[in-house]
């Protein structure tokens, strides 16, 4: 499969869908606080996006080869889970991390983000956790560029965080995105630099990596949806959408209440 290239008016539908995405974040960050439930989130952000935004949720009913539909409209990852969390009604307790992963479909393009929320009090060593993993993203996306290779991407992102004692989940990845929820290219989270494929404008592709405090090692739930460290350490994740530019990049899910970026030291 080609990796599609985006013309400017591609561009401008991307933005309209990542801003909305970023906007259901917004919505949500004050409801997210110990006693509410994932089912309570993910009705609040179905509402939204379909009668606010007249958008469309695209994880509900989602079913790629192999997988049955997924039966919500937000992914919420907590703890040790990594990725693809399915909300249920159990409360939100003080000292939890959870990921909530939104994407939604707005005149046939998608946008896709996620961010990290410590609930009431988090622990310090939660706190760091999500913190070095939002840095970890943003190293990956000040790579972006014409004529980077994905691998730099990926190098940089590996090299921060495994510098950190943290570990870099191998068998999830970016993507490519636009009129479809995946498309090539895979923007993996670890790699050499100077391989994989060269950045030319107008890719769009998701940066989201996701960071372990124990082992990288994961596991599947019997959902078929919901990845956990094998450890049940913790992991956060942090995504953005990415549009390579003529000279750099532009992240399009950045909405009025986005986390500002990290100022980045040298590693």
């Amino acid at each position: 499969m080609s990796i599609t290239i985006k013309s400017a008016a591609d561009a401008e539908g991307m933005r309209v869908a990542g801003r909305l995405a970023s906007e259901v974040l917004d919505m949500l960050t004050a409801h997210v606080k110990p006693g509410i439930t994932t089912d309570d989130l993910d009705r609040l952000a179905h509402r939204h996006i379909v009668e606010v935004q007249g958008a469309v949720p695209a994880p509900l009913n989602y079913a790629p080869p192999g997988y049955t539909p997924y039966p919500k409209s937000i992914c919420t990852s907590i703890n040790h889970q990594v990725c693809h969390g399915i909300p249920n009604d159990r409360p939100l307790k003080n000292g939890d991390i959870v990921n909530i992963d939104v994407t939604v479909i707005k005149d046939g393009w998608h946008g896709d983000t996620s961010r990290m929320y410590v609930v009431g009090e988090g622990s310090i060593a939660a706190k760091r956790l999500c913190q070095l993993t939002y840095e970890a993203m943003w190293r990956g996306i000040a790579k972006v560029r014409p004529g980077v290779r994905l691998g730099d991407i990926g190098h940089a992102i590996q090299t921060f965080t495994e510098r950190q004692g943290y570990s870099v989940v191998r068998e999830f990845c970016g993507h490519g995105i636009g009129r479809k929820f995946h498309e090539e290219p895979q923007v993996l989270h670890y790699g050499r630099p100077g391989t994989l494929e060269e950045l030319v404008p107008g890719m769009v592709f998701t940066i989201e990596p996701m960071v372990n405090a124990g082992r990288r090692e994961i596991k599947e739930l019997g959902d078929g949806w919901t990845i956990v460290t094998k450890d049940r350490s913790l992991s956060a994740q942090w995504e953005h959408t990415v549009l390579v530019t003529e000279s750099g990049y532009e992240v399009l899910t950045v909405s009025a209440g986005s986390p500002p970026p990290p100022e980045l030291q040298a590693a």
